[in-house]
């Protein structure tokens, strides 16, 4: 096992990642921007290394800078998390060539995986079902006249990267040529690679992915599902497992094709195979994520692996500890993505100071952060403060848990999207599991949060907590009192468990 690993990240996996190094022994390595200084990763690491200023392509993205802090502190290995170069498949490569271990698959893997239009080819190759589509050309000319066959409603995706970007929806054959041209102008600008491809659009289809997790010893199994149809803007907000939609035959048809795909590609360490599924409940493969998802710890919740640990000894060489048999689903669990920002002004990102973060606690609660009361939420990087994952027996104990856990997480001092959330995870269809990845347009393209201000009491409460650090800072003596009577001025920050960012 490896005795020092850097963490090429930061925020809430930052956090997780050291964590799980920490309870294994293993010494730990934050690199961090200037605006970064004082994050949460940055003071929970046994070292932190500062990498450059707050722009992203000017520290987190710079591979050399990165790799060198590794060598420099004696690190045998890297964790990428996710985003910033979890995905790079040349920065993998520089990994392996600077004698580091890249805790994530190869980088052989990871780029035939990276395309999507290679991804395709080779899962085609494996006999994994497809969404019909066309790829073998780019060419305007060679793409209007598969349209026809393909025939419409079409989606326009951009080969290279995700996120929505260069991703275009055409109801009707006279607006595929200007589809064509705007996703390749957004593809060129987002990825520098301006190659497109056709895929018929299914309508109203779910979400449904697959965690995989692949050794050095020919072992690759799955750890079952994850149901990710709740997104908005193309972007995951909720997840949960099981999925509501899927049958024992279902699960086991997609779960044997999850597994096929990472054989395809020899693949090792943790993945995600993404399908699509169809009101007939046809299943389709989407892509494939090469890195640990946002999402998780709705899977350890499950089955009791921890897949950060389980990355860590897949990349030092032992063999997985179970088999597939081994693995099985227990109960059911939930995730929310905390985000700073703004539901009442169109979900704009909310920058400022965090002046209290009180997470709710209780049996099967679990929050993954990436801040804490004095935390600095910057413009710089992506507004996930947080996951918010909740465990219980079945769907409807977990349901109601995670709305007690959004109505108990307070967060002051930026505006958040719990209470969007705490809306969606009470709306009928989502309650009775019917949610397809058009669900958000469809029920809440107009929503805006209920008229709900704060009480004086929990705004002045979060004057006090900022005053009280102020003062501890110039070395003013503690409060005095009992911390645990209800009525200490410097405990009423607790009792508001009020679900609303300010």
């Amino acid at each position: 096992m490896f005795d020092r690993v850097l963490i090429a990240n930061r925020g809430e996996i930052a956090v997780r990642i050291i964590r799980a190094c920490q309870e294994m022994g293993i010494r730990t390595v934050a690199v961090y921007s200037e605006a970064d200084a004082q994050a949460l990763h940055t003071t929970l690491a046994d070292e932190a290394v500062l990498i450059g200023p707050p722009a992203p392509g000017q520290s987190y993205l710079r591979a050399h800078t990165i790799i060198q802090a590794a060598v420099e502190r004696g690190c045998q290995a890297i964790h990428p998390g996710y985003g910033f170069l979890s995905e790079n498949a040349d920065f993998a490569a520089a990994v392996r060539r600077a004698g580091l271990v890249f805790i994530g698959p190869t980088p052989e893997a990871m780029a035939a995986m990276g395309s999507k239009t290679a991804a395709r080819a080779a899962m085609a190759a494996a006999g994994v079902p497809m969404v019909p589509g066309f790829q073998e050309s780019t060419a305007d000319a060679d793409l209007l006249a598969a349209a026809d066959t393909l025939g419409f409603p079409l989606l326009v995706k951009a080969a290279a990267g995700g996120g929505g970007k260069g991703m275009r929806i055409v109801p009707r054959p006279q607006d595929l040529a200007d589809a064509l041209q705007s996703a390749r102008r957004e593809a060129h600008n987002a990825f520098g690679d301006d190659r497109i491809y056709l895929e018929k659009y299914l309508t109203a289809p779910r979400h449904v992915e697959f965690q995989v997790l692949g050794d050095h010893h020919g072992q690759v199994i799955h750890l079952f599902e994850r149901e990710c149809s709740v997104q908005r803007r193309h972007q995951k907000i909720i997840e949960e497992t099981p999925s509501p939609c899927l049958t024992p035959a279902l699960r086991a048809n997609m779960a044997a094709a999850a597994v096929q795909a990472a054989r395809a590609v020899n693949y090792t360490n943790a993945g995600t195979i993404e399908f699509l599924v169809d009101q007939e409940r046809n299943f389709y493969f989407l892509e494939m994520n090469t890195r640990l998802q946002v999402e998780h710890p709705i899977t350890e919740a499950v089955t009791g692996v921890d897949l950060v640990k389980a990355q860590l000894r897949v990349a030092a060489g032992e063999p997985l500890p179970f088999s597939q048999a081994q693995i099985s689903q227990r109960g059911h669990a939930i995730e929310c993505r905390i985000y700073a920002e703004d539901p009442a002004n169109q979900f704009l990102p909310s920058i400022g100071r965090i002046l209290t973060a009180v997470e709710p606690v209780g049996p099967g609660v679990r929050v993954d952060a990436g801040i804490s009361t004095g935390s600095q939420v910057m413009l710089h990087y992506d507004p996930m403060l947080a996951k918010l994952i909740v465990w219980d027996e079945d769907r409807a104990e977990a349901l109601g848990k995670m709305a007690w856990a959004l109505e108990h997480y307070v967060i002051l001092g930026v505006a958040t999207n719990i209470p969007f959330l705490l809306a969606v995870i009470r709306h009928p269809v989502f309650q009775a599991g019917e949610a397809t990845t058009h669900f958000v347009e469809e029920h809440f393209s107009d929503w805006q949060p209920a008229a709900d201000p704060l009480p004086d009491e929990a705004l002045i409460a979060a004057a006090l907590s900022d005053f009280l650090e102020g003062q501890a800072l110039a070395g003013a003596p503690a409060p005095t009192g009992d911390p645990f009577d209800p009525y200490n001025p410097w405990r009423q920050a607790d009792h508001f468990r009020l679900g609303h960012g300010r």
